[in-house]
């Protein structure tokens, strides 16, 4: 079965993270796949808009699978993991098409990125957002991901949020910013499909020319790249990031040193 699915409808793409057993958790195979879509949307002038969505209605994706984190084993693997993230997520900031989020259940650590990268939230009061890192992993974020969850939240927001790593539900979520519209479940399907076909029917240059300077007002606010290393280095070769990698692959709670 394939992990992503590319479906065309009309001016309307949709990019449905398809590994609901896993609950959409992503690969490398998958970030991939976010990518080609991308550049699909960009060569495709037909397409006007871009929809991401999860398969199985429990999950838009509930982060990068950490099954893959297993293999780390120097200052590099993280430091290489959080650039090639970082890739993927610019490229999806970079799409000239807008982007909408579909979240219905969890987006949490990739999965919560990847939906706050996007132009527009959609969600139901279920869904939830997060990247739980301080208590599941021990790792941090790129310099990139922390600029776009102050410029969406504010630096308090984000303290609550990443200090406690707790999951913020639908109804929060919208009062803080990061969702623009908050609609039943039920409903979810055809209310992003109107938002979309709305979108679309406006101008291209202008939808164009608002996401690409409001892309750029926020780059002028970020760290200039490298600027994170020292960070990225220090949780990543962290005995506590192999304790979180291992902890929760045997579903156990991580005992933190920090070291």
């Amino acid at each position: 079965m394939a992990h992503t699915v590319f479906e065309i409808d009309g001016p309307i793409a949709t990019l449905t993270f398809n590994r609901p057993e896993a609950r959409n958790a992503m690969t490398w195979e998958m970030y991939e796949a976010l990518v080609a879509a991308c550049e699909l949307v960009d060569r495709d002038a037909a397409i006007h808009v871009l929809v991401f969505r999860g398969a199985g209605g429990k999950a838009f994706v509930a982060g990068t699978d950490i099954a893959q984190f297993q293999n780390f084993k120097n200052r590099d693997d993280g430091l290489k993991y959080e650039e090639r993230l970082d890739h993927v997520l610019d490229r999806l900031e970079r799409v000239t098409k807008p982007t909408i989020a579909q979240v219905e259940g969890v987006a949490a650590g990739g999965g919560c990125a990847i939906a706050l990268t996007c132009d527009l939230r959609v969600a139901t009061p279920e869904a939830t957002f997060g990247i739980p890192i301080a208590r599941t992993l021990g790792n941090c974020l790129s310099g990139a991901s922390y600029s776009r969850l102050v410029d969406m939240m504010g630096p308090g927001a984000v303290k609550d949020m990443l200090f406690t790593g707790r999951l913020i539900g639908g109804v929060e979520a919208q009062a803080l910013g990061i969702v623009n519209r908050l609609v039943a479940a039920g409903d979810i399907e055809r209310d992003v499909r109107a938002l979309a076909a709305e979108i679309a029917a406006n101008a291209p240059l202008t939808l164009r020319a608002t996401k690409e300077m409001i892309r750029r007002v926020l780059a002028h606010r970020r760290l200039p790249a490298g600027e994170d290393a020292d960070m990225v280095e220090m949780c990543y070769t962290s005995a506590d990031f192999r304790e979180g990698v291992t902890a929760f692959l045997a579903k156990r709670k991580p005992t933190w040193s920090g070291t």
